[in-house]
């Protein structure tokens, strides 16, 4: 579970500063290298570095002029954008999957948005709101409702609240750092009401407010936001964490009845209890997850998204993400001090087949999106390293060979589908191969060429 004594976090520290200055220095030189492909007019680059093709929202880490427009060089219509905290956001309504568009500077006018979301605050009520979604906020800065328009739902039960932090006495009998005994909920707090609710971002694109509060000694700091033509609500979060054998959840109630919930696994997903009818049942009252779970009825359901906490659970309607632990041995400093992390919540129509997947990639691996110094005459402007149109299938990893022969990609199935695929490469190929994990070539694959 990756608990250990203080000096292996001093040694993690220093080691994961180093591998993040070599992979930000990996990335940039290979956007250099893929630059040599673009338009010698291209100024800048958006990178998709997922396999779902489709509209992308991603920041550019700086600022652009007030009559500056962003460029899209294959379709040569302008941008949407906007300036926020760290750069400019910016929508790229056609990325292709694993690929990249060439973007320009130009004077041409991006067309007025529809459907702009909005803020607002009166009578005690914060609300975020754009085409599909209505949220609104207590003066506690508790969700209070959040409406469907579309499906004319209501997401939350009523007279529930959402986004609510929950605490709990930890102190299990054996191994404090590694287990979490069923009796934690025993003695528990929630958060104080919010210190300060206020808006803080209004624009084309996306919609937030900021909330203030704490927690026994600890301060939460949240900007939630809510983007245009997008289901998904961002929960943009700072803890400054004091608290000792103390459990930190966030729950999420919601009007969805099901006997069981889906977990994201690696290469998949699992299907646990929502309820506790037996010894086995009890047993799973905590149950790990990568980048969402979810709980669904059969036209109707609310994933729970995260960026980078895995313990979850779901019992009878109630979805809980677990944030902090605070154990003290064997560490005894465990989890103190400062921490930061998004998740999400997304309502949606069907179960999770329906949006969930490709929302969670887009959290975790958002659009990239870099200035260049220019590419070379007849370059593509719009380009696809590999793509699967498969709604089930996900590649997940493209890399280099280990013996440095030839192009790795592993795909998955996600949906417990089966049939043909086809991948489809934007280079030439010498051969195609199905391998193992030994990356030992198996079979030969059949090739088709096409021209674009």
């Amino acid at each position: 579970p990756g608990s250990a004594i203080a000096s292996v976090y001093e040694d993690g520290r220093r080691d994961h500063e180093a591998i993040r200055t070599s992979s930000v220095r990996v990335q940039e030189t290979a956007l250099t290298a893929l630059a040599q492909s673009l338009p010698a007019e291209a100024a800048f680059v958006a990178v998709n570095p997922t396999s779902f093709a489709g509209r992308h929202i991603g920041l550019l880490p700086e600022p652009l002029a007030p009559e500056q427009t962003l460029i899209d060089l294959t379709s040569g219509e302008g941008l949407i954008s906007q300036a926020v905290a760290g750069g400019t956001l910016v929508e790229v309504p056609d990325m292709p999957a694993y690929g990249l568009v060439a973007l320009g500077l130009g004077d041409s006018t991006p067309a007025a948005p529809t459907a702009v979301p909005v803020v607002s605050q009166a009578d005690g009520i914060s609300v975020l709101e754009n085409d599909a979604l209505r949220i609104e906020f207590d003066a506690a800065g508790d969700i209070l409702r959040i409406f469907d328009k579309a499906e004319q739902r209501q997401v939350l039960p009523a007279g529930e609240h959402a986004n609510v932090f929950q605490a709990f006495e930890d102190r299990p009998l054996n191994w404090d750092a590694w287990d979490i005994d069923i009796f934690y909920e025993e003695k528990g707090w929630t958060a104080e009401p919010a210190l300060r609710v206020a808006m803080i971002e209004e624009g084309p694109l996306r919609v937030g407010i900021e909330i203030h509060r704490h927690l026994l000694n600890s301060e939460i700091e949240q900007r939630i936001y809510l983007y245009r033509g997008s289901r998904r609500i961002d929960f943009e979060t700072r803890v400054e964490w004091r608290q000792q054998h103390v459990l930190l959840k966030v729950a999420f109630p919601v009007d969805i009845l099901s006997p069981v919930a889906t977990y994201d696994i690696q290469w998949g997903n699992v299907q646990r209890p929502t309820h506790r009818n037996t010894s086995w049942d009890w047993a799973r009252f905590e149950t790990y997850a990568h980048k969402w779970v979810d709980l669904s009825e059969g036209d109707y359901g609310v994933s729970l998204l995260n960026d980078c906490k895995y313990g979850h659970d779901v019992h009878g309607n109630v979805l809980r993400l677990t944030l902090l632990k605070s154990a003290t041995y064997p560490d005894p400093n465990a989890d103190q001090g400062e921490h930061c992390f998004t998740y999400s919540l997304l309502p949606h129509t069907g179960d999770w087949r329906r949006g969930t997947v490709p929302a969670a990639y887009a959290l975790n691996d958002p659009l990239i999106i870099r200035r260049l110094s220019g590419g070379r005459p007849g370059g593509r402007a719009r380009q696809s390293l590999v793509a699967v149109e498969a709604p089930n299938m996900i590649i997940e990893t493209v890399k280099q060979a280990e013996d440095g022969q030839g192009l790795m990609v592993r795909l998955y199935e996600n949906e417990r589908c089966r049939g043909p695929i086809t991948l489809q490469a934007g280079f030439s190929l010498a051969g195609a191969y199905r391998c193992n994990l030994l990356e030992e070539n198996e079979a030969s694959l059949p090739e088709r060429k096409s021209v674009v």
